[in-house]
């Protein structure tokens, strides 16, 4: 690809002028993705040093003019190399080149309640360890828990461990389900403050909205699933549509409810009566009431164990899915697609997940003072027969 006097070269710094012997794009074998080739030819510039740590790299449009690519396209070689940890970006101020890591690893606690019971935990643990980035670096399990109400003494007990370790950082997933689990999600990030351990959140804030805690979170954005799946929905024909979630669930549970919400306003159906309820769907009684009261055609579940329940729950008692009610979940695990019913649902990718966040921790690590932030990665909505519309 020739080159631009109106275009700075991709591996220079932003501000520098080009010569004569810069590499250029076109060197690299066309064949490749042109994704790939931005990522190759970045990668090149700063593990060859011509672009240093500290320098600011052009802005998505600019190489995307250079590349003659999309903002998309240029996005998704960014972020491998955010996933790498070769660079930083930051709301406001742009993507910068990161220092080189020590060659002395780090030790990171994994503090997951959940890990064994939520199935979108084991899979973002195995994006940490497969990480490039995993290689010099150690994770530290704990151990199983208990159930709801002794996860909190159990989680706590697991901090003061990791506080005693002196490990690098700590990856917490808050507690969920419990009644006393805002008093203890507390208690463990202010226990780790105080130890200047940094922590990065894994699926949800503990901080209940709109309020956030000072910790980076990665996981994505529920209130777009809430509503996407809720759309899909009404796009099947459905026109009174429940959601189902248990008691003291996660703020991820309270911001799908809320893109529910706004999806149902958005399409013009406003049901009298709050069609959202708390309850165990595979409890018969808890089913018949929501039947009887709110005369549902669909239901969209907060998660995909609930779903699994529900479409077995109303199986027993003679409902057909989709036939009779339409049924989606969220999460897309293992057994989505192996239910008796196939199950509608929406994918989140949790290596991707695991991966960005060890990228995240690192650079919290090397850049104690930036500023928080919010990673949210993108979604997929796999439509099966669950919600009785064609794939």
């Amino acid at each position: 690809m020739p080159k631009s006097s109106k275009s700075k070269s991709p591996i220079q710094p932003e501000g520098q002028g080009v010569s004569d012997g810069d590499h250029d794009a076109a060197e690299l074998p066309s064949a490749l993705p042109k994704y790939r080739r931005i990522l190759e030819d970045l990668r090149e510039a700063i593990e060859g040093g011509r672009l240093k740590p500290g320098d600011k790299l052009q802005t998505e449009a600019e190489l995307g003019r250079v590349y003659q690519a999309s903002r998309i396209t240029v996005a998704r070689a960014v972020n491998e190399l955010m996933q790498h940890g070769l660079v930083s970006r930051r709301a406001g101020s742009g993507t910068h080149v990161l220092a080189r890591a020590e060659d002395k690893g780090h030790v990171f606690g994994l503090l997951i309640p959940d890990l064994g019971r939520t199935e979108i935990f084991e899979p973002i643990c195995q994006g940490m360890m497969r990480s490039p980035l995993a290689r010099r670096h150690s994770l530290l399990w704990g151990h199983a828990m208990g159930e709801a109400e002794q996860q909190g003494p159990e989680a706590e007990q697991l901090c003061q461990h990791y506080i005693s370790q002196q490990v690098s950082g700590v990856f917490f997933a808050p507690l969920e389900y419990s009644a006393t689990r805002e008093q203890v999600n507390h208690r463990i990030a202010a226990a780790l403050e105080r130890a200047g351990i940094p922590i990065v959140l894994l699926d949800r804030c503990y901080a209940p909205y709109p309020f956030r805690s000072r910790h980076d979170l990665v996981g994505v954005d529920n209130r777009a699933i809430g509503y996407v799946l809720t759309q899909h929905l009404i796009g099947a024909g459905a026109k009174r549509i429940a959601f189902v979630s248990r008691a003291h669930s996660a703020s991820t549970v309270t911001a799908r409810i809320a893109g529910y919400r706004e999806a149902l306003y958005a399409c013009n159906l406003r049901p009298k009566e709050d069609m959202a309820r708390e309850g165990d769907p595979a409890d018969p009684a808890f089913v018949r009431r929501l039947l009887a009261e709110l005369r549902p055609d669909a239901i969209l579940c907060a998660n995909d164990l609930l779903a699994g329940r529900l479409i077995a729950t109303l199986g027993d008692l003679g409902v057909d899915v989709p036939r009779e009610m339409r049924v989606a979940g969220v999460d897309d695990v293992k057994y989505a697609s192996l239910l008796p019913v196939p199950l509608t649902t929406q994918h989140q990718n949790c290596h991707e997940i695991g991966a960005m966040a060890l990228a995240t921790m690192l650079d919290r690590v090397a850049n104690p003072a930036a500023p928080v932030r919010d990673i949210l990665l993108q979604t997929t909505t796999i439509v099966r027969s669950s919600c009785g519309a064609k794939r």
